[in-house]
């Protein structure tokens, strides 16, 4: 008897919460939803600004990453130079209180290290 077994397709994952992770553990990522979420939306320069150490090739394949997944909203205004301006989706919004949460803990944690190198 021979067994057969589903190809297993890229795109599909049998748990939603691991589709969910792979999505914000980017290298970046939740920090990009994070400044969106705590300053509103930015154009790409501030959000450059706002995260020293990314490169310019980075920060582009992030936002186009999370614009595909529908977090965050592009809004393209044809002016001389163009004004390109990244903003939370509804959808990216949903996340505040994981992004609320993973502040808190980090902060937290931040502070408990600080008292032991102290």
């Amino acid at each position: 008897m021979t067994r057969t077994t589903k190809p297993q397709n890229e795109n599909h994952t049998a748990c939603p919460m691991d589709s969910l992770l792979k999505l914000l553990m980017g290298p970046w990522t939740t920090y990009i939803l994070w400044l969106l979420r705590s300053q509103g939306p930015q154009r790409y320069g501030e959000l450059k600004a706002g995260m020293p150490g990314i490169s310019s090739k980075v920060l582009t394949e992030r936002l186009r990453m999370l614009e595909g997944a529908g977090l965050i909203h592009r809004d393209y205004k044809p002016t001389v130079p163009p004004a390109v301006t990244y903003s939370l989706t509804p959808r990216g919004a949903e996340l505040k209180d994981v992004l609320e949460g993973l502040n808190d803990l980090a902060q937290r944690w931040h502070a408990e290290d600080m008292l032991v190198e102290a």
